[in-house]
């Protein structure tokens, strides 16, 4: 029998309230995912398109009204097997019309006190985050060495400050920061934001967690330190085995660091499998966004002659008014006039072409 995933997401819609336009935005809508023991599952999208919300819905980190509203996010480790929005329901009475949510009423105290104690021994233990923003994401008024100490006192079985700090400086070693021991005294101020990457790193994996997820791990770092960080993450990778969740827009360290790939679009997943087969050279079938979000990262050649970067036309889709068929129909260049009616009206589902790829298009269907 295949051994069940280590984190399965089932249905989870995250929606927010805009106060402007008194409607919802949809950022997180009826998505699946799973991730497998060992495995890294990229997620890949355009800003927007849901991928961060999606992490911090699986942290528990969504606070503001109404945040997660349905679904299941079923995590189950070595030590324990939960879901993460268990009894959130009771909290929360859904008005629908035309099968369209009209109305949220959230009680925040409830709801919030149901997702602390849910996440008591989960959040920060079984899984970590590594955020978009390292320097803002630490205590500035702690050294960096405290606070991984911090965690390490917390949720592992180390309970003495002296031997917590030595493997503060085991893990500040690991993950390549330069003299450890001083860095461990150091302020998040008085960090480069690619030593306060390796920090953040650190303190991800010192609680020796079931799952990472890695926020947009490069974001805001130059081209050199960038590189250095995914190397880095390679060799983590490598020397771990650790079940990652990661998300970026940069399809190229997906593509290293992966082994499958979900391919997110408008709140929804429009393409899943394995990366080798997404994200490959031939594969049988691949959804058109896919298609066009390859076709936009510049070939050497293309730098090498100046050529024009391809864009891809129109824009990301309004997640307050979502279209009743598919998401990229209307920015979609490879609509026939055979199915383009179905496109329009009817949302595909995600249908297998094979062996463990799947593809939310109806072109796939015909």
């Amino acid at each position: 029998m295949t051994a069940p995933p280590l984190l399965a997401i089932r249905n989870l819609c995250t929606y927010f309230y805009a106060q402007g336009k008194r409607a919802f935005i949809r950022s997180v809508d009826h998505l699946d995912l799973d991730i497998r023991q060992g495995e890294t599952l990229g997620v890949v999208g355009e800003s927007g398109s849901g991928k961060s919300v999606c992490a911090l819905s699986v942290m528990g980190l969504v606070s503001a009204g109404p945040g997660v509203i349905s679904g299941t996010i079923d995590l189950a480790t070595r030590n324990m097997r939960r879901n993460l929005l268990q009894g959130l329901e009771h909290h929360i009475t859904i008005t629908k019309q035309d099968n369209k949510i009209m109305r949220v009423r959230k009680d925040m105290v409830g709801w919030e006190k149901n997702v602390e104690q849910t996440m008591v021994g989960v959040r920060g233990k079984e899984i970590s985050m590594i955020f978009q923003d390292p320097r803002s994401s630490f205590n500035p008024f702690t050294t960096v060495g405290k606070q991984i100490s911090e965690t390490i006192l917390l949720h592992t079985g180390i309970t003495n400050d002296k031997e917590a700090k030595e493997r503060a400086i085991v893990w500040l070693d690991r993950v390549k920061m330069d003299t450890p021991r001083l860095r461990f005294d150091n302020y998040p101020y008085g960090l480069s934001g690619g030593m306060c990457q390796r920090a953040m790193i650190a303190m991800a994996l010192a609680s020796e967690p079931s799952l990472l997820i890695a926020d947009e791990p490069t974001t805001g770092l130059d081209a050199t330190i960038q590189s250095k960080i995914v190397d880095l993450l390679a060799e983590l990778k490598a020397e771990i085995g650790i079940t990652t969740l990661l998300i970026s827009h940069d399809i190229s360290i997906i593509s290293r660091l992966a082994d499958s790939v979900a391919v997110m679009y408008g709140g929804t997943v429009v393409e899943e499998g394995p990366a080798k087969t997404v994200l490959g050279r031939t594969p049988e079938f691949r959804h058109p966004y896919t298609t066009a979000l390859l076709a936009s990262i510049p070939s050497a050649e293309d730098i090498r002659e100046k050529g024009r970067l391809q864009a891809i036309a129109g824009d990301v889709p309004d997640t307050i008014n979502t279209p009743s068929g598919c998401r990229f129909f209307e920015r979609c260049g490879s609509v026939t006039d055979r199915i383009k009616r179905q496109c329009r009206d009817h949302e595909p589902d995600l249908r297998e072409i094979s062996p463990g790829h799947r593809v939310r298009c109806w072109q796939s269907a015909a």
